[in-house]
């Protein structure tokens, strides 16, 4: 008996089963069984019951009543059986199963005969010729062959969205551009056979617009003849996949949307998002794939298809099944300009104004096309720069919603005096009382402050509000308009053309201009109700970590004096700070070549002088951490093959999926400083690879993609000329150009011109190495603070540890070995002997033979 059921018609029998154990009833009865039918979870009955205007709460109300007046068995019972009446339901079902030439019986069939026996339904105004014509609607002709129909039935609305339909309610943003993809779609559209565009293009540029395009062309009647009647369905391919369990369950959903798509006389166009994910999809061991569903349909023209996918998936699906490639034409969607971004954002910028309920100024618009195409390398436009309008918008919009900073600093510090009075209440004395006194006078002033403060907010939260919900009038006026358009029913398109909305546009003129006025007749607003260039470079700054937004005076300063802060902590190379402050300076102001890297050194001279210490120095002014450098150390580069290690490994290699390390460091923080240690160190070919990044600031890892450097600062320290250096502390002219010889025999002429300049160190002298001595004895005050003890020391000491540490050779770091050999253990022994007191000062002299310590 079970195998003649459908699955949910076998779930209805079932519940019923339930409800009369629920109801306490001798036996299941129709009124159970039409409970469950109607109640029924994603089933057809409660589907074709609204589409008749009936309403299945009430009737499900009604259904209860009439069982809760039926009498009950005390106690219950566990298994009820079917009654006579329902009995005669099932018997009648198999009839319709059989009239209907159905191989199943499903709730239609279960429906139909409880009407014939049971007069529950004939009460409650349900005509049954009303249910039998919304049933062959849905069905639309086909037989029950499965145990699952429900699949099948209004398969189109289940598992896609009519783009048309949404055009008409106002759903779909405006389409800018894009004429002619648009017209090339509607071309292939118009041909007898292989009529089926494929837009291909990088994600973002806008594919799935241009079907949105044509949708709304179609509701305008903007098309040829062949395309006026036509409707466009999305496919939802999540949709049609999620939940199919069993084998052929995916092929059956696929397979009902053709079928209405062909049973429409190609009324109904089909667009697939993604097409490529139709290649393989459903696939199981004894199936076929999607793929091969739809080729016989599209070579006959049965069925009309607009795809969608990237050139990478193109390929790599599409491409490699010729005979599914040939059904398609393709359409290559390029990225449109800086420019027509632009155009875009502003044909946009209505519906992001009238969704945040705030005004977007062409400042800002212009801003996020340019930042976006400068600044965000892996994306493209016109996405990236919708998306930086949309979260600069959002982020004013919250702000709106949130306490302002002024009104907050005044609550919490109201708070804080309320509490301080209730303290002060319990005191007795007279300094407390007149503590009391004048408090009470502040929470006074304060409470006044809070209210004009609390009421300003209101306001300006109201102006803001009154404007949004004018535009969204304006908006839905439009759509009104469009529809009388469409209709020809002039009377009305009059009515509101010059009537409603003529009023609605003077009525938003007029707040406009109150809204400027008070803008600038008021300086102390608290609410920002726009957003201009300046948040959209914050969205930047947030999203890459590179500081485009314009410089605040301490930044400024910050700029300026870089050299200054810089030379107090490298000692001796004010050239090369210098050199690195003027590049850092020209970057911030904005005139650095902007398809180069903010600059490119290298560092030569003696180990020990203080190259890769400047570096970290500089980065330490820049992000305020010294380690925040991408440091690659060239001598693990010692062999021709290690500069994958740098890019990445080409396809087919071990560790291609891992990415490079200079390339993966620099897709993460695209604003750093790269330091390539000892380059003498490296193979020569590892120097091929930076040619591109030093001249176009670009580079490309082994996975294909395009890292940019354009943002970053370049150094490269070597040895190389150490030795002459060393001959000619003062570093002479003569002694510059012997260096830089040598330079010109160790690396190619294409490399060194790629450089924007060579920097040579000078060794250090005695000054330079006493005030480095300094900064480090300066260093062990800093870890002493903590203890309260404090160091000082004499000339003396400073010259002993001259001549005893310093060595031209190996510059500044035996000067650190020595300190923290002789001093710091020195110094660890007295305070773990309980030599020095807390809040004493150690002099640090010389003998001449060797440090003395005095505890004072």
């Amino acid at each position: 008996m079970e195998e003649k059921f459908t699955q949910k018609s076998m779930e209805a029998l079932s519940e019923a089963h339930n409800f009369a154990v629920r109801y306490k009833s001798s036996d299941m009865k129709v009124e159970h069984l039409l409970l469950a039918l109607i109640g029924q979870m994603n089933g057809l009955i409660p589907n074709i019951l609204k589409k008749m205007g009936i309403n299945t709460i009430e009737l499900t109300k009604k259904l209860e009543d009439k069982l809760n007046r039926m009498p009950k068995i005390e106690g219950g019972t566990s298994d009820p059986r079917p009654n006579g009446e329902l009995n005669r339901v099932i018997v009648g079902a198999e009839d319709y199963a059989k009239k209907m030439g159905d191989a199943y019986i499903s709730t239609e069939h279960l429906f139909l005969a409880s009407y014939d026996n049971n007069s529950f339904l004939r009460e409650n105004g349900i005509v049954k010729n009303q249910f039998e014509n919304v049933l062959n609607e849905i069905r639309g002709g086909r037989k029950i062959m499965s145990d699952n129909p429900e699949n099948s039935y209004e398969a189109l609305e289940k598992y896609g969205k009519d783009l048309v339909e949404l055009a008409r309610k106002g759903k779909l943003d405006p389409i800018i551009g894009r004429d002619q993809e648009i017209r090339r779609a509607i071309q292939i559209l118009s041909r007898r056979n292989k009529n089926n565009p494929i837009l291909i293009g990088e994600p973002g540029v806008g594919k799935t617009a241009i079907a949105e395009g044509i949708a709304q062309r179609i509701l305008k009647g903007d098309v040829p003849e062949n395309l006026k009647d036509k409707t466009i369905f999305s496919l939802d391919m999540g949709a049609l996949i999620s939940g199919a369990k069993y084998r052929g369950e995916f092929e059956e959903r696929l397979k009902a949307v053709l079928d209405e798509l062909e049973n429409s006389d190609g009324r109904i166009i089909l667009f697939i998002d993604e097409v490529h994910n139709i290649v393989g999809a459903g696939k199981t061991e004894g199936s076929m794939d999607a793929g091969n569903l739809l080729k016989p349909m599209l070579a006959r023209g049965e069925i009309k298809v607009i795809g969608a996918t990237t050139l990478d998936e193109y390929r790599k699906y599409i491409e490699k099944d010729a005979a599914l490639e040939r059904r398609f034409q393709p359409i290559m969607v390029n990225e449109p300009t800086v420019e027509d971004t632009i155009s875009i954002l502003r044909g946009l910028k209505e519906k992001f104004e009238i969704f945040h309920g705030i005004r977007i100024t062409d400042n800002a618009i212009v801003t996020a096309a340019t930042m976006s195409d400068r600044y965000i390398n892996d994306r493209f436009l016109p996405d990236k720069a919708i998306d930086l309008i949309d979260e600069a918008a959002a982020k004013v919009k919250t702000e709106i919603n949130s306490m302002p900073t002024e009104l907050d600093e005044v609550t919490r510090r109201l708070m804080q005096l309320e509490i301080e009075k209730v303290a002060l209440t319990k005191e007795k004395d007279q300094a407390s009382k007149d503590r009391l006194e004048s408090l009470e006078k502040e929470i006074a002033e304060l409470k006044e402050e809070e209210t004009k403060l609390k009421s300003q907010w209101e306001n300006e939260k109201q102006e803001a509000g009154r404007l949004t919900k004018i535009n969204e009038e304006i908006e839905k006026v439009n759509l009104e308009i469009q529809e009388a358009e469409r209709k020809s029913d002039y009377n009305k398109l009059a009515e509101l053309k010059y009537g409603k909305l003529a009023t609605l546009e003077k009525e938003r003129e007029n707040e406009e201009e109150k809204w400027k006025d008070r803008n600038e007749g008021n300086g102390n607003k608290l609410l920002k109700q726009e957003i201009d260039s300046e948040e959209i470079a914050e969205i930047v700054g947030k999203w890459t970590g590179i500081p485009v937004s314009k410089l605040l005076q301490g930044e400024k300063e910050k700029i300026l004096n870089l050299a200054e802060h810089m030379k107090a902590r490298v000692i001796g190379q004010d050239e090369a700070i210098e050199t690195i402050s003027d590049t850092i300076i020209r970057s911030r102001a904005g005139l650095k070549d902007p398809n180069r890297p903010i600059g490119s050194f290298i560092f030569l001279g003696p180990t020990g002088v203080g190259k890769t210490y400047l570096t970290k120095t500089l980065a330490h002014n820049l992000f305020d951490d010294e380690n925040n450098i991408v440091r690659i150390d060239m001598s693990e580069y010692m062999d021709k093959f290690s500069v994958t290690r740098l890019i990445g490994a080409p396809p087919g290699y071990v560790g291609y999926e891992e990415g490079g390390q200079l390339t993966e460091a620099v897709r993460r923080k695209p604003y750093s400083v790269i330091l390539f240690d000892e380059i003498e160190k490296a193979h020569p070919d590892v120097f091929n690879v930076l040619l591109q990044l030093l001249d176009d600031g670009r580079l490309t890892d082994g996975k294909g993609k395009v890292v940019d450097f354009k943002n970053t600062i370049v150094i490269m320290t070597s040895n190389i000329g150490s030795e002459i250096i060393l001959e000619d502390p003062k570093l002479s002219n003569v002694t510059k150009e012997a260096v830089l010889d040598e330079m010109k025999h160790r690396f190619k002429p294409e490399f060194l011109n790629r450089i924007d300049d060579i920097i040579v160190f000078k060794s250090l002298g005695k000054e330079h190495v006493k005030n480095i001595i300094s900064l480090i004895l300066k260093d062990i005050n800093k870890k002493l603070k903590d203890q309260f003890i404090k160091i000082e020391f004499t000339d003396k000491a400073l010259d002993y540890i001259v001549d005893e540490a310093y060595d031209p050779a190996y510059g500044a770091r035996p000067l650190k070995r020595f300190v923290q050999k002789d001093i710091e253990t020195n110094l660890s022994k007295m305070i773990l002997s309980n030599e020095i007191p807390e809040n004493s000062t150690v002099l640090i002299d010389s003998d001449g033979e060797k440090l003395t310590y005095k505890v004072k």
